[in-house]
């Protein structure tokens, strides 16, 4: 086959060469645009907005087809070398120019194919930054935190730190709800008030599995975790069906608690403080 083709007259080769080109052009636009059609469902982005990729995969195909065709001229070869060669040159310094924005692009496919995180999740990253998915371009992701502002971060970035994703997999979310009480207050007493808190909360989930429930374990785990200067801490384990009801449920039982222990008897330690005046100290002599 490549013998009949050597053997054509020139016109006809280079007419083959351009149809060639012409050809995976548009199986490399077809198949580029299904991926980012495909891709934009997750990236909750206009797809039009990366055409670009699509006519610089175009460019590529028929200069290398161009240059291919001017090196087998004898008479255009030398010229052929030298637009290669300009164009090498080119390439590196455009390549090493926009390598940030390379690395982020191939980030953002990467988040797109391994989903680490998606639109609408809730997810925390290094150094406390925490907020919830907004939008997931080729180059960044918006983050809009609890303060209703934006974290702009760079896919090559965030594809390198530890996330921490509420979202992804099971949503069900385990608070753990932290109590103090004085030395003199009834521990069992404490632990009830919680649990009959906890439970009658709207938000409550009943986290236990099949054989937890079987063998009698609680469905609010609360356990003494250590004694402080002045109080006795305790930790209490309540399930919810997600972050965001985590989070209600959390601030709600500080405050419903707190009002059971005043009605109840069960104090809540806090600092005191003896100050000893100068003057109401005895005089020597």
């Amino acid at each position: 086959m490549l013998l009949v083709i050597t053997t054509l007259p020139r016109p006809i080769i280079y007419m083959i060469i351009l149809s060639l080109a012409f050809l995976l052009t548009l199986w490399v636009r077809r198949f580029i645009h299904r991926f980012i059609s495909k891709s934009s469902l997750h990236l909750k982005v206009d797809p039009t907005k990366y055409n670009f990729i699509k006519n610089a995969a175009s460019l590529i195909i028929f200069s290398l087809a161009l240059f291919f065709i001017i090196y087998s001229v004898p008479e255009l070869r030398s010229l052929g070398t030298t637009l290669l060669a300009s164009a090498g040159i080119a390439t590196a310094v455009l390549a090493f120019a926009s390598q940030a924005a390379l690395s982020n692009i191939i980030s953002g496919i990467f988040i797109v194919i391994f989903k680490p995180f998606r639109v609408d999740d809730m997810i925390r990253l290094e150094g406390d930054k925490a907020g919830v998915v907004e939008d997931i371009t080729l180059r960044h992701t918006v983050i809009r935190d609890f303060q209703n502002q934006r974290i702009i971060v760079p896919n090559a970035v965030i594809s390198d730190q530890t996330i921490i994703n509420a979202h992804i997999g099971d949503e069900r979310m385990k608070r753990q709800v932290f109590f103090g009480i004085s030395y003199d207050s009834n521990i069992d007493k404490a632990f009830q008030i919680i649990t009959e808190e906890a439970e009658k909360h709207p938000f409550f989930l009943d986290g236990r599995s099949p054989e937890e429930k079987a063998s009698g374990t609680p469905a609010v785990k609360c356990r003494v975790i250590g004694f402080g200067d002045s109080s006795v801490n305790l930790r209490a384990d309540v399930w919810s069906n997600s972050p965001e009801e985590s989070w209600e449920i959390f601030c709600d039982l500080n405050k419903s608690v707190k009002e059971r222990f005043d009605k109840e008897g069960i104090e809540i330690p806090f600092p005191y403080r003896t100050v000893v005046y100068k003057t109401d100290l005895p005089k020597n002599g």
